[in-house]
């Protein structure tokens, strides 16, 4: 039976899709193999840095709730009475938290918070903490991690996977900020945990009215979760629970 003009089209298209698809495949491996052959050159161990990659993507591929731990891993939200909204100093002006828990969750705050694009630092570029706090008046949420996680590379690209589902700029409901608390920054985090996430709220979520009320908040509040391990679930139920609208100043960036 004769072959008609459109089935050789459609044959002729599969054949240079799959022939791109090839081509893809090919480049990925020969990149793969230059860098690999790049460092035995200069003589940096190719290994770790290739399990890096792939553990990355490995991560990448995961929905935010399957990233880390399970939500088990973190205590029950902590909540206390905000204060310091609009009330601003000057860039590198040193601001006194240390009567609330670590780390911050409200209180005063640096003029201007740090831009919505980036999502992730480390101890030697991270923004200042009260630039941060600012951050929080805005609606973000905010994951600080200590030492022992910055130290866990597995942690660390826990972290990476989370982030990553956070990119851009123009979603508000991606306000997020993951960053180091460092030893110079104040009390450390209860013992046993080493992340803590934090939010500034305009109103305690109605789950966690009996925390409210036992913390005499009425108003605006700061909510405080500790965990053991970096968990994509419980991350994910606390962002729920406090979207950035549940904020002094949600429209601001």
């Amino acid at each position: 039976m004769a072959t008609s003009s459109s089935d050789r089209r459609a044959a002729v298209d599969k054949i240079r899709r799959d022939a791109q698809r090839a081509d893809q495949r090919q480049g990925r491996i020969i990149i793969l193999l230059s860098v690999l052959a790049a460092l035995v050159i200069i003589g940096i161990p190719a290994v770790p840095i290739i399990k890096g990659m792939l553990d990355t993507n490995s991560v990448a591929k995961l929905n935010l709730s399957a990233i880390g731990a399970k939500a088990s891993v973190c205590g029950s939200r902590i909540l206390s009475p905000g204060t310091g909204t609009q009330q601003h100093v000057d860039p590198g002006t040193p601001v006194d938290y240390s009567a609330e828990a670590s780390p911050p969750a409200f209180g005063q705050h640096e003029v201007y918070p740090d831009p919505i694009k980036r999502k992730m630092y480390t101890e030697i570029d991270r923004p200042r903490v009260a630039q941060l706090v600012h951050n929080l008046e805005h609606g973000y949420t905010i994951v600080w991690y200590d030492s022992t996680i910055a130290d866990d590379s597995a942690a660390m690209t826990d972290l990476k996977g989370i982030a990553d589902k956070f990119q851009g700029e123009d979603d508000f409901r991606k306000k997020l900020k993951i960053v180091p608390w460092l030893k110079t920054d104040g009390k450390p985090f209860p013992k046993g945990q080493h992340v803590a996430i934090t939010h500034w709220a305009k109103e305690a979520a109605k789950a966690d009215a009996a925390a409210a009320k036992k913390a005499k908040v009425t108003a605006d509040a700061g909510v405080w979760q500790y965990c053991s391990e970096v968990s994509g679930q419980a991350l994910q139920e606390f962002m729920t629970a406090y979207p950035y609208l549940n904020s002094p100043e949600p429209t601001a960036g």
